[in-house]
Order: structure tokens, then C-alpha cells, then sequence
């Protein structure tokens, strides 16, 4: 099929939810490179909306995956799994989790995570089941985490929601304990909001949350989705903050493209599931969890979180040289490699303008432009975006 017929077939067939897909298809990938149909380069600074970590077609990654391939795809859990126990192990080992449970999207692991939450009161015969969230939050697009995310956009077509959700506003820690009562079980955040618009929990309010659950006997769940797997330039977001969930959930990078999500939880909390109370088919299957172990190990021993915190300090300094040059440019947040600019400008315009120049790049609001691009970009690299950046800010001038 040519350009044309593939994007008519999805015109034509494909369910209408992606608004403004851009007009190109990727045919292949390499490294911090794409390439579409009609052999125009990019150089992929949203990796997948934060999946990509080692970038497209790492030998290694895709060498286990071919192995496994040949040996077995899936099998049910009702069977012990090899891959399966090695990559238990290496989670546990590298993060304050205890016991894990693998699914296939983001939106799986926060439902387990909040399921576990409500288990957990219910073996205590306790009636705490309200789940606190906050606004502008992203936790999935089942209708619980719909329910769970603190946007109306998401919310407003699926009503009724499931009850027992509470939203307050982020880095305001004075509404969140207004908002705890006896009913509350958890509460539910990102310590860098992704799809909000990389907005960045600050040291007190994330420690505070800790502090406020551990005061009024209730759960912390970190939603790690976009966070985990070394894209703030530390394994799990948690670690800039010096503190330790309850529960944390992790996907995107997880399988570096291939699906798979995770929640893990601290011994006591994890206890409160028995047999029965959860499960999945495809969850933890022999595949998924190759890649992800390969994934997660390739990462460690390359160092490449240690890349990202480095690197991306010295991104963060090129985009500040943005908003030292143009009135435009007004800010930059984020840590890592999950950056977000700030523009007086239609950012989902610049998009498409930079997407013209061979720069594949996000906006997250209509101001917002979004960088996340896979753990092992060079500063070369950088300095090519910032070219880009320039000679499309330029012409705002």
C-alpha cells in the first residue's frame, strides 16, 4: 500500500479517537531515528509518547525478542515462567517494591493499583474505598481511570462515572487534606504529570502527600506510567523526592514498544490480594516479559539512566537559550529526558512545522510543547533540535 491507500484504509475503517494524526507513515526505525514510507528522516524526540527507551531497533533488545519468538510467545500464568522470575527479581531488587503483578497497559496497571488499595481496607474491615486524584491528572481510559483522571475532556462522554473518586488540585497540599476523610483509602499522583502538561511536583508537596498518608493510615500510589524506567534521569520518579510509595505502577518504557505495565507494592500491601482477586490473560507472558527484562537490564548496564540526568541537564540548558532569545518562549520544566516547553504560540502548529523540518515532537496543550525522546540521545543530537527549534522560532520573529 502507498501513503495515500494507508491512510485512507484508517480514513475510511479505523474508529475515529486520534484527532490530528500527522500525514506520514513510519515505515522504520534506528537508534533516535524514523524513517516514513517515502524515505523522508526524523529524528524521534516523542519515542512512542515516552516507550521507545533504547531507541528503534536496539540489536540486543530485538535479538531476545527473536529468540523468544522461537520458543514460546505466551503461556497462562497457570504455569510457572522463567522470564517471568527473572524479571520479578530485577524490579524488586532495583526498586522499594515487593511483590509485582504484570499487565499490558498503563491504564491495567492503575486499575490493579486501585483495586489492591480497596482490598487492602476491606481485609481490615475498614469501609475505605475513596480514591483522591488531582487536576489535570492522566491515569488511563478505562472508565476507573477515566474516573481517576482530574480532566473533564476525558470525563465528559462517559458519565456516569464510576463513584468513589475524589480530585483536588496538584501541588496544593492544603486542598488534599481538606479532601482526606474516613472514607479515603489512597491517594493517587504523578510526580511529574505527563499529559497534564510536564508539570513537576515539588519537593514539598510530594513529601508532604507521603507524610499526609502516613498520618492518616492511607496508601500513596505513584503512577510511574510515563515517570519510571529512567526517563527523569533517576529509575523511578520517586527518587528525586526521597520518599517510598505504597504501591507504584509502571508501562511505556517498560517494554521499550512491546505492551506490557506493571504495579508492585510493599509486602503488607501486596498481601491483602488472594487467589481470585486478580488476573490476566496476556499479563506477564514469556514475550513481555523478555522484553522487559532485557529492556530494564540493558538500561542499568549501559548506564543509561545516569545518561539521561546528564544529558538532559545539558537539554534543559539548550532550551533555556530559547527563552533568553525569543519573548515567545517563556519557560521550560520537567526533569530528564520529560521535558516540556512553554510558548505563547499555537504549539500543536509548531508540530507540524517541526514535524516539515525532521523533528518528531508532542504538544500536550495548546501551548505546551513535549520532548521525550528515547534515553540514549547525544548532545549532538540536542543541538540538531535546537537548530530546528531556532530556524522555526525565527520566523515567528
Amino acid at each position: 500500500m502507498n501513503k495515500e491507500e494507508i491512510i485512507k484504509s484508517n480514513e475510511d475503517h479505523f474508529m475515529t479517537v486520534f484527532s490530528g494524526r500527522l500525514p506520514i507513515v513510519v515505515d522504520r526505525g534506528q537508534g533516535v531515528k524514523v524513517w516514513d514510507s517515502e524515505g523522508n528522516e526524523y529524528l524521534d524526540f516523542l519515542a512512542g509518547i515516552a516507550v521507545n527507551a533504547l531507541g528503534h531497533s536496539h540489536p540486543e533488545f530485538n535479538q531476545a525478542l527473536k529468540e523468544q519468538i522461537d520458543k514460546v510467545i505466551h503461556c497462562t500464568n497457570i504455569y510457572y515462567i522463567e522470564a517471568q522470575a527473572k524479571l520479578n527479581k530485577l524490579l524488586v531488587e532495583n526498586s522499594v517494591g515487593d511483590r509485582v503483578f504484570y499487565g499490558n497497559s498503563g491504564a491495567e496497571a492503575n486499575e490493579g493499583a486501585i483495586k489492591l488499595a480497596r482490598k487492602y481496607f476491606k481485609v481490615r474491615d475498614e469501609e475505605r474505598y475513596e480514591i483522591i486524584t488531582t487536576t489535570e491528572s492522566f491515569h488511563g481510559r478505562t472508565l476507573a481511570t477515566i474516573a481517576a483522571t482530574g480532566q473533564k475532556k476525558y470525563q465528559q462522554s462517559f458519565t456516569p462515572l464510576p463513584e468513589g473518586f475524589k480530585n483536588v488540585p496538584y501541588n496544593d497540599l492544603k486542598s488534599l487534606k481538606e479532601a482526606v476523610s474516613d472514607k479515603t483509602a489512597a491517594i493517587m499522583i504523578e510526580v511529574i504529570q505527563g499529559e497534564g502538561g510536564v508539570n513537576v511536583g515539588t519537593q514539598e508537596y510530594i513529601q508532604g502527600v507521603r507524610k499526609l498518608c502516613d498520618e492518616e493510615g492511607i496508601l500513596l500510589i505513584l503512577d510511574e506510567i510515563q515517570t519510571g524506567i529512567g526517563r527523569t534521569g533517576e529509575l523511578f520518579g520517586y527518587q528525586h523526592y526521597g520518599i517510598e510509595p505504597d504501591i507504584f505502577t509502571l508501562a511505556k518504557a517498560l517494554g521499550n514498544g512491546f505492551p506490557v505495565s506493571a504495579f508492585l507494592a510493599k509486602e503488607e500491601v501486596a498481601a491483602a490480594f488472594e487467589a481470585g482477586d486478580h488476573g490476566s490473560t496476556y499479563g506477564g507472558n514469556p514475550l513481555a516479559c523478555v522484553a522487559a527484562y532485557t529492556t530494564l537490564n540493558i538500561i542499568l548496564r549501559e548506564g543509561l539512566v545516569e545518561h539521561t540526568a546528564e544529558i538532559g541537564r545539558y537539554f534543559q540548558e539548550r532550551l533555556n537559550e530559547l527563552v533568553e532569545e525569543y519573548e515567545f518562549v517563556d519557560s521550560v520544566r520537567g526533569k530528564g529526558f520529560m521535558l516540556g516547553l512553554e510558548v505563547d504560540l499555537d504549539a500543536k502548529a509548531l508540530v507540524g512545522e517541526a514535524l516539515e523540518k525532521g523533528l518528531l515532537i508532542n504538544a500536550v496543550s495548546e501551548t505546551t510543547l513535549r520532548f521525550l525522546p528515547p534515553l540514549i540521545v547525544t548532545e549532538e543530537d540536542i543541538d540538531e533540535v535546537i537548530s530546528i527549534l531556532r530556524e522555526i522560532f525565527v520566523e515567528k520573529s
